[in-house]
C-alpha cells in the first residue's frame, strides 16, 4: 500500500464541484482517478462511491433514476462511466429536476468523444478535468521518486512506486495486454488486438517524429484512413499524442502531418524492452524519450495554451510552441547536459517572433545561453 501523494489538480476538482452539477475526471486507466476521487469523497459527511467495474454495482442502477433520487442530497461518485454511457440521460433528468451543484463525480478511462453522448446530454451541467499519470511536479517533493525513476518507468503510480524496475516492468506490460484485450473492446470498438498491438510497436519507432500515415498503412495492410481512425483511439484514451504542426501565418512551406508521441515515458520503453537507465542512456530513442517526457510536464505547467510545432520543409524546426494570443514561447528538448542548438533553431525563432525560448535539459541549474535563451532544468520551469 503506497501513501498518497497529492494530485495538483485536486483544489481545482473541488471548486469545480461547487459550480457545476457534475464534475468528470478523465483520464487512462490506473493513473490514480479513483484513488483522487475517494480522498475527496472521504472528506464529506454524505457520498455514495459506484464502481461500474462491479457486477453488484452496476445491478444497484439497473433504475438508475429510482437509485439516484435516494441519494440526491449526497455527492454521488460513478468509476469507470464508460461501461454506461446511456447514463448520462438520467443524470440530465435528475439534475433538471432539482438542479444542485455538486450533485456527481463521474469518473472515465476515455475522452468525452469517445463517450459521445455526455457532451450532447450535458451541456452547460458538465465541467470536465483532466488527471495524467504523475508529473514531475507532483513528486518531486514527496522523496517518493527521483526525475530519472519518474523518465524511465513512467507516471502511472503502480508502475512508478514498484520495488524494482522488474517488477515496474512487469506491471506495464501487464497493463498494455489489458488495455489491448479488455478495455478497447470495453469501449464497443471491434478492433484486432493483434493489429493494434503492431500499430503501436510501430508508433514506439515514430516517437517525437512527424506521422506518415500511408507508410504505416502498407506495413499493417490497412488504409491511411483506417491507420488515422486507429490513432485517434489511442489518442482519445490518452496512450497517444498527436501534436499538431504551426499553422499561423508565416512565409513558408510548413510541414502539415501531426508529430506522434506516446504521452507516457513507461509504456514507450516497456514497448521497446527498456528496463532500466543503463538500457536507456544507449538505446536510440534516448533523446525523443527526453522529449516526449519534457514536453507532457510542460503542457501540464502551461494550461490554456495551444500547443504546435514547428518545421519548414527544409528542415527549420522547435519542438513546442505555446500560444496564446500574441504571446508565443518556444520550448527545445535537449537530453545532453551541455545542449546545442542548430542555425535552422535561431531562424525558426525569428520566423515567429518569438521574444523568449527555453531548451530543456537534463541540468542541475538554469543559465542564460544567449540573450532570449535559457537553459533550463524541468524542475525549475515547471514552478
Amino acid at each position: 500500500m503506497h501513501s498518497y501523494i497529492s494530485r495538483k489538480i485536486e483544489p481545482a476538482v473541488k471548486k469545480n464541484l461547487k459550480d457545476f452539477p457534475v464534475v468528470a475526471i478523465l483520464g487512462p486507466r490506473q493513473c490514480g482517478k479513483s484513488t483522487l476521487a475517494k480522498r475527496i469523497i472521504t472528506g464529506r459527511k454524505k457520498s455514495v462511491y459506484l464502481d461500474l467495474e462491479l457486477d453488484s454495482d452496476i445491478r444497484k442502477i439497473d433504475d438508475p433514476e429510482l437509485f439516484l433520487s435516494q441519494h440526491e442530497d449526497k455527492l454521488v461518485c460513478i468509476d469507470e462511466i464508460q461501461r454506461m454511457p446511456d447514463l448520462f440521460k438520467a443524470l440530465r433528468g435528475i439534475i433538471d429536476q432539482k438542479r444542485r451543484n455538486g450533485r456527481f463525480l463521474i469518473l472515465g478511462s476515455a475522452s468525452r468523444d469517445l463517450i459521445r453522448q455526455s457532451s450532447e446530454t450535458l451541456a452547460g451541467r458538465i465541467c470536465y478535468m483532466e488527471l495524467t499519470p504523475f508529473l514531475y511536479s507532483e513528486i518531486s517533493n514527496t522523496g517518493k521518486a527521483d526525475l530519472m525513476k519518474l523518465w524511465t518507468r513512467g507516471g502511472f503510480p503502480e508502475s512508478l512506486l514498484s520495488r524494482s524496475n522488474q517488477s515496474s516492468t512487469t506491471w506495464r506490460e501487464n497493463f498494455i495486454r489489458t488495455y489491448l484485450e479488455r478495455d478497447i473492446p470495453q469501449l464497443g470498438l471491434n478492433i484486432s488486438a493483434k493489429t493494434l498491438k503492431r500499430l503501436w510497436t510501430m508508433l514506439v519507432h515514430s516517437h517525437g517524429q512527424v506521422l506518415n500515415s500511408s507508410r504505416l498503412g502498407e506495413s499493417i495492410g490497412v488504409s491511411h484512413t483506417t491507420i488515422r481512425s486507429y490513432l485517434d483511439i489511442l489518442s482519445e484514451t490518452f496512450m497517444l499524442r498527436l501534436m499538431q504542426p504551426y499553422h499561423g501565418n508565416v512565409k513558408k512551406r510548413i510541414i502539415k502531418s501531426s508529430k506522434v508521441y506516446l504521452r507516457d515515458s513507461g509504456l514507450l520503453h516497456a514497448l521497446l524492452r527498456i528496463e532500466n537507465k543503463n538500457d536507456l542512456f544507449g538505446h536510440p530513442v534516448f533523446g525523443s524519450s527526453w522529449e516526449g517526457f519534457a514536453l507532457e510536464n510542460i503542457l501540464s505547467a502551461y494550461p490554456g495554451y495551444n500547443p504546435f510545432f514547428y518545421r519548414t520543409s527544409s528542415g527549420i524546426e522547435i519542438d513546442l510552441v505555446l500560444e496564446r494570443g500574441t504571446k508565443r514561447i518556444a520550448f527545445e528538448c535537449k537530453a545532453s547536459k551541455s545542449p546545442s542548438l542548430s542555425k535552422g533553431f535561431y531562424q525558426a525563432l525569428k520566423d515567429l517572433s518569438i521574444k523568449h525560448a527555453y531548451i530543456i535539459s537534463p541540468v542541475d541549474e538554469e543559465y542564460p545561453l544567449k540573450k532570449n535563451i535559457t537553459v533550463s532544468p524541468l524542475h525549475k520551469l515547471i514552478k
